[in-house]
């Protein structure tokens, strides 16, 4: 087993803070932290700073719940996006994948998590009575189902379908182009605008 020998306690404690995120193994850490220790006073502090401002001052949109610098997003508050269409995702990273396509104008709905009892997460540990609230005031004509095709993101999509099947909206679903197990954030832009133009009912979908 490798012991390793720091001759800083103060670089050993930033290593140890660097490795705790994810992807970031403990070679990886230390060469952040030699680098940070090679910058000017100023950027490290301009560095730290960013961080702490961005977890006390960020926020999320009081509307679709992504994240946001104001209490509603940029993109509710855009008025040329199309309100009547909300495409339904797990998180923020998927949000950004979408509009990368460049393939959808409407709206988003942010659940913040997918349904996983393996992991302890049920439905009302994410954003679903919140949608529901939405499609209830009769502004949204259709929901695009839009989570990972894993058994867990399918779970997800059922659920949110049985909730909202009796309200009159059209509820859709990304075409099959994206694999089962993918997850949006590994999908390519071209594959994933494709599934988003042609989306299907997703009463459609229970039949493949």
């Amino acid at each position: 087993m490798n012991i390793e020998h720091f001759p800083s306690r103060l670089l050993e404690n930033a290593v140890n803070e660097f490795a705790k995120l994810p992807g970031i193994g403990r070679k990886t850490a230390l060469r952040l932290v030699l680098h940070l220790l090679r910058q000017d006073q100023r950027e490290v502090e301009i560095f730290g700073n960013t961080m702490i401002q961005m977890k006390n001052e960020i926020r999320h949109c009081k509307v679709c719940h992504n994240i946001s610098d104001n209490d509603i997003c940029n993109i509710c508050a855009n008025p040329s996006r199309i309100s009547s269409i909300v495409c339904v995702v797990e998180n923020i990273k998927d949000v950004m994948s979408i509009e990368n396509t460049h393939q959808f104008n409407g709206l988003y709905h942010v659940l913040g998590g997918i349904i996983s009892p393996m992991d302890g997460i049920g439905p009302s540990d994410i954003e679903v009575e919140s949608l529901v609230g939405r499609v209830s005031r009769g502004e949204i004509e259709e929901v695009i189902l839009a989570l990972s095709t894993t058994m867990e993101g399918d779970t997800t999509n059922f659920f949110i379908f049985k909730k909202l099947k009796d309200l009159p909206v059209k509820i859709t679903t990304l075409a099959r182009g994206v694999s089962i197990g993918d997850e949006l954030e590994y999908t390519d832009e071209i594959t994933l605008g494709r599934s988003i133009v042609n989306r299907q009912n997703f009463e459609d979908s229970l039949g493949r």
